[in-house]
């Protein structure tokens, strides 16, 4: 066989084999160039992903009882709210800050400079009401046979629960604990959604999660605070857009007032 042509072999041999190992997803990009952003239509409107809309809901009402300004909170995965995000945000939210860069990938209205962190919140555990385990920690969660569900982007989905669980149990530096704790996780859910989902599906003892979801689930799950040499915080943050409606601005000054503080804290969101 002739060198060119044994190098050509070569190649291509060596490129399938490229091919095979690197990831391939069938969805497109949810950006789409065509959607011209035009926020401005008298309501203001909030997108991002579950978990804080709820207390979001609870501030937006209070400034609408007040200011008669109409104010909508769009929630839940990405895909099911970006076509309509990209044509109408005034503002959007992250869950983390690992969370808003991704967003910012798409909404190109938005940019880095005008993402503002609003509130923090720290990782806790959920556990079965009335916490039949007996869980009061990280540690008891090393156990054989404990079930425990953590939140994962997978790479694929936008989430802010993208490695809290290895922070959390790994900040001691104790290798054999991350081992102790992956050997119990039943599900790496994609979302906090799913997580939920997953923790009540699989008969799941704890789920690593912020305090939203067992505070706003208390006919299901207790909340157990995780001590403060294994707890992460994260922050919620926001970004306005350049163009929109003026009352958006007025929206996130009470968002962040004294009154807003106050209705964000009931769900654990604390400044």
């Amino acid at each position: 066989m002739k060198a060119p042509l044994r190098t050509s072999i070569l190649s291509l041999a060596a490129g399938a084999w490229l091919m095979a190992i690197v990831p391939t997803y069938a969805s497109p990009p949810l950006y789409d160039p065509s959607i011209r952003h035009q926020p401005k239509d008298g309501v203001v409107k909030l997108y991002g992903a579950g978990g804080p809309h709820t207390a979001f809901k609870k501030v937006a009402d209070a400034f609408s009882a007040k200011t008669g300004i109409p104010v909508e909170i769009i929630a839940g995965p990405e895909r099911k709210w970006s076509a309509d995000a990209q044509h109408d945000a005034d503002i959007l939210w992250g869950t983390s800050e690992q969370s808003m860069t991704a967003f910012l990938e798409t909404y190109k209205t938005f940019t880095s400079e005008t993402v503002e962190p609003i509130y923090i919140r720290p990782s806790v555990i959920a556990v079965k009401k009335g916490n039949p385990k007996g869980i009061t920690g990280i540690s008891d969660l090393l156990k054989d046979g404990m079930r425990i569900v953590v939140t994962e982007g997978a790479g694929v989905y936008n989430t802010s629960g993208t490695g809290v669980w290895e922070d959390v149990v790994g900040r001691t530096g104790n290798l054999e604990a991350i081992k102790a704790f992956r050997r119990n996780i039943v599900a790496y859910a994609k979302g906090s959604g799913a997580s939920y989902r997953a923790f009540e599906g699989q008969d799941a003892d704890a789920w690593i999660t912020w305090p939203n979801w067992p505070l706003t689930h208390t006919d299901v799950a207790d909340m157990v605070e995780i001590d403060p040499d294994h707890r992460v915080w994260r922050d919620v943050n926001v970004s306005l857009s350049p163009e929109a409606d003026p009352e958006a601005a007025q929206f996130l000054s009470f968002l962040t007032g004294e009154e807003g503080a106050e209705l964000m804290k009931t769900e654990g969101w604390v400044r």
